[in-house]
């Protein structure tokens, strides 16, 4: 991740990247096309319902409407969970992989950075740190594009609710995923975060999270392009 990597020619990007502002800090990013935003914050309840059928319609072209409702049901039902944990940007993918449905989910947040000396170099490092002594997976610090960041990857339990598994019972299963911290100079951290429950499709998508994580651009207030690193100072 030292350097910026083109996204594979057959995988199209939206023309408008995502954006976060955390305080005098902008935030962008690319993602796939393939990847389809949720209305997280989305507060009138007829225009989510309404994004939600076109993120269902675009996400399982050629599919009958009742399996497209049931899809739009189970996003629906994620939003609470995702606003719960301080999601400000999420996206879901469904594609096919090697003819097995393989599906992933992308989250984007701003979390305050722990306190440490040495300004971004030294939350990367702390960060970094943290993250080994809890043993949270395989752990990498790495220079980005748009500076000092962590990676993080590993596996967990993830659990999904009776609401909706159909049998209103709970079920457990594992997920595997890829996140960044990206230490920002303003004392908050950008962590965006790859998921998938289906290793079938862990080629593919931690492929294109590694360009998506290598697209990120940071800007100040003024539109000034901003490079945490000491190359960018």
């Amino acid at each position: 991740m030292t350097t910026e990597t083109e996204l594979p020619e057959l995988i199209e990007t939206r023309p408008a990247p995502p954006a976060l502002h955390a305080d005098d800090i902008h935030i962008r990013w690319v993602m796939p096309e393939i990847f389809h935003d949720l209305p997280i914050h989305e507060r009138d309840d007829d225009e989510a319902v309404r994004l939600l059928w076109d993120l269902a319609d675009k996400a399982l072209p050629g599919v009958g409407d009742e399996d497209k409702a049931r899809f739009g049901v189970m996003c629906a039902l994620s939003l609470n969970d995702l606003a719960g944990v301080g999601a400000e940007y999420a996206s879901v993918c469904l594609t096919a992989v090697d003819d097995t449905l393989c599906t992933a989910t992308v989250l984007g947040s701003l979390v305050d950075s722990p306190e440490a000396d040495g300004g971004v170099r030294g939350v990367t490092k702390e960060i970094s740190a943290g993250l080994r002594r809890i043993k949270a997976g395989e752990v990498s610090e790495v220079e980005l594009p748009c500076g000092y960041a962590v990676s993080c990857i590993g596996a967990r339990d993830s659990r999904l609710t009776g609401d909706l598994t159909g049998t209103g019972e709970d079920i457990t299963f594992p997920t595997w995923y890829i996140r960044v911290y990206v230490p920002l100079p303003n004392g908050t951290t950008f962590v965006l975060e790859m998921e998938t429950p289906t290793m079938t499709g862990w080629d593919v998508f931690s492929t294109m999270f590694g360009n998506t994580v290598s697209s990120i651009r940071l800007y100040g207030s003024d539109g000034s392009r901003l490079i945490t690193t000491a190359a960018g100072v």
